[in-house]
């Protein structure tokens, strides 16, 4: 198998709905993004494929190999190497890197979510990040554009949260922040502990999650509000695959955000449906994809994570 062949296997094993909107990309684009899902997929892959103890060292080495790759050090690892050509083609700024690991090392310290905006920010890091780097590989321009790709990072990531409530229990993390949680008549819960998940608080856990994925029908509105600033191509793109990320979010309403029903998948037809749908919205130019217009955005360039964080404008 080639090199570019383990990297789109990488892809099309961890995220089908990434590699299905990838492959709408032009193909100089869909090869950078490529690379670029790979290198955030290993990243994510040596913190949670690791025993507990070897976390932080392998966080150190992630470390290591970014500070090696942006200082122009030749690189023997394929992907690493791939990443490397891209992160200089396409001059995307190590900031969201370091922000990537940062979001990296959270999970490694088992960092608690009290308020929303603490999860907001391990979002942003993990998530939010990664669409400000494919604005760089899709040839963005507009800074106005920027807040909306963070915007829709975070919205993503807020319907994997939803969907992945009990997987992440199991390995020691909630999302879910606290405050939210107590809203709803939830407290004391501790992953740490090694206990199952408690299902007397499956009901609030429910409430808890759906109040959550309606902060993320807020960003996914402000990410549609991105879509004018990609070229036709890319556009079709990230519509379909925010309208597969959203439908993750359905999914999981329609089993009542219960933590304990079966994760939540989006069948390959329904996927298929929602690409084609994506390429109506596109002939037709519109921008709202939940009902009523996007909210407007502040165009102010991202410089700090929590200047992301709100919505209106």
């Amino acid at each position: 198998m080639s090199d570019d062949e383990d990297v789109q296997a990488t892809i099309q094993k961890h995220s089908k709905s990434f590699a299905l909107a990838a492959k709408l990309l032009p193909p100089e684009v869909n090869h950078a993004a490529v690379v670029l899902y790979a290198y955030c997929r290993r990243t994510d892959d040596m913190i949670d494929l690791c025993p507990e103890a070897e976390q932080t060292e392998r966080l150190s080495q992630l470390q290591s190999e970014l500070e090696a790759i942006y200082a122009g050090v030749p690189q023997s690892d394929p992907l690493l190497a791939r990443f490397q050509s891209v992160v200089r083609e396409y001059a995307v700024p190590r900031v969201y890197l370091d922000e990537l690991l940062l979001g990296m090392q959270m999970d490694t310290q088992h960092v608690r979510y009290r308020t929303l905006a603490d999860l907001l920010l391990y979002a942003y890091r993990v998530a939010g990040v990664v669409g400000l780097m494919m604005c760089h590989v899709m040839g963005v321009r507009d800074t106005r554009a920027l807040r909306h790709a963070a915007h829709l990072g975070l919205a993503m990531q807020l319907s994997n949260i939803a969907r992945d409530v009990q997987e992440d229990w199991q390995r020691g993390r909630l999302y879910i922040p606290e405050s939210l949680l107590e809203a709803c008549g939830v407290s004391g819960l501790d992953p740490s502990r090694g206990e199952p998940l408690p299902r007397s608080a499956a009901a609030g856990i429910a409430q808890a999650t759906e109040s959550m994925l309606k902060h993320a029908d807020e960003f996914y509105r402000s990410g549609d509000s991105g879509v004018p600033y990609l070229s036709f191509r890319c556009g079709i793109a990230i519509r379909a695959a925010r309208l597969v990320y959203g439908e993750i979010s359905t999914r999981v309403r329609e089993q009542g955000c219960d933590p304990f029903a079966p994760r939540a998948v989006v069948s390959r037809g329904r996927k298929l449906a929602l690409v084609g749908y994506a390429l109506w919205l596109s002939g037709t130019g519109s921008v709202g994809l939940l009902g009523r217009p996007a909210p407007k955005v502040p165009a102010d360039h991202v410089s700090e994570p929590e200047s992301v964080f709100a919505v209106g404008g």
